[in-house]
């Protein structure tokens, strides 16, 4: 069995999961990190016995690195993300995959002309409920779609957007769409297809920041089928995350990793009960690595067979867009066609 050797790229809380995950895994190893907190490298190294370093250069540069995670601040994720793939290394990359559409069709450009994986963090497509629905859509027993509702009622401390100087801004971190939603919108994408049309408003209600905590938006799909998202950082005391899906043959309905309801013609329900692996609500932290694992190991088969991962550069690049696209209208006051204005 080939052992696949990982370096991770940044030490802040985000790379615990991925350590984590590496760590469960008998076809992978890590051997090497690095952070500009000499601190931070030196202890996360100490745990795991591996090499450690301040310049990430020096970590691209080792012979034993395959496979790079880059779990560094969202406004760093293009500029180093570029810097991994131009070195020849697989990259998966924390979401969002870049601040701008334009930044992440550079990475995807980059991974192709370097012949090597490019995959955005989206572990949430692994968990079995949603394994199950993309099999009922794709295979059209929900029947024509009608409308997906995405609703993500969050909250977030103004400690939290304090607790990191980029935190809350726009060109460093985003706001509840590009942080917290990012992982809904894919989700939402890769169940209902791509978006025709989007009309959006957004707001900062009640916190201290550059960026929004509410974001609102009406799509159309290019199926015919409507669309609404909620998203939030100010809804006390932070509620799970919930998605309606509603075809002329049936209805699902999803709070947080729990099917609350299901009737699927010619599918009987699932009885998975996944509640207590749902997490993010109102802590960053509160979640498991389990999905990231399995994530890592679609990845490793990626590479082994020469196929593309489950989650790609350019599903990260869509999940960014559909973001821009809300921006805007937003800015406009107006309705935004897939492929108008800044995208």
């Amino acid at each position: 069995m080939t052992k696949w050797r990982f370096g991770i790229i940044g030490c802040g809380s985000v790379a615990d999961f991925h350590i984590e995950a590496i760590r469960q895994m008998e076809e992978a190893e890590l051997t090497c990190v690095s952070s500009r907190n000499e601190a931070k490298a030196q202890k996360n190294a100490e745990q795991e016995s591996c090499a450690w370093t301040t310049d990430y250069h020096e970590l691209l540069s080792r012979a034993d690195v395959d496979i790079v995670c880059v779990t560094t601040s969202s406004g760093s994720h293009a500029r180093i993300g570029l810097d991994v793939l131009n070195a020849g290394k697989h990259l998966i990359i924390e979401k969002p995959i870049a601040m701008s559409s334009q930044e992440a069709m550079e990475l995807v450009r980059t991974a192709k002309e370097r012949g090597v994986i490019l995959s955005v963090i989206s572990q949430r497509r692994f968990e079995a409920q949603n394994q199950a629905i993309k099999r009922v859509l794709d295979e059209g027993s929900l029947g024509k779609l009608l409308l997906a509702e995405l609703s993500i009622p969050f909250f977030r401390s103004q400690a939290y957007y304090e607790s990191a100087d980029w935190r809350g801004t726009r060109n460093e971190d985003g706001g509840v769409l590009m942080n917290q939603g990012i992982h809904g919108l894919d989700l939402l994408l890769w169940f209902a297809g791509e978006i025709q049309s989007v009309f959006g408003k957004i707001a900062t209600q009640t916190h201290q920041m550059e960026a929004e905590d509410l974001g609102l938006a009406l799509l159309q799909f290019k199926n015919g089928a409507f669309g609404t998202i909620m998203a939030s950082t100010s809804i006390q005391p932070g509620f799970a995350a919930t998605m309606n899906l509603y075809g002329d043959k049936g209805t699902i309905k999803l709070e947080g990793s729990s099917i609350v309801h299901w009737s699927v013609p010619g599918w009987s329900e699932p009885h998975w009960t996944q509640s207590h692996m749902y997490g993010g609500i109102s802590d960053p932290r509160s979640i498991v690595s389990d999905f990231h694992q399995s994530q890592f190991i679609d990845v490793i088969a990626a590479i082994e067979t020469g196929g593309e991962p489950l989650v790609t550069g350019e599903d990260g690049w869509k999940a960014l867009q559909l973001v821009e696209m809300i921006y805007e209208s937003a800015a406009l006051g107006a309705q935004i066609q897939n492929g108008e204005g800044t995208q």
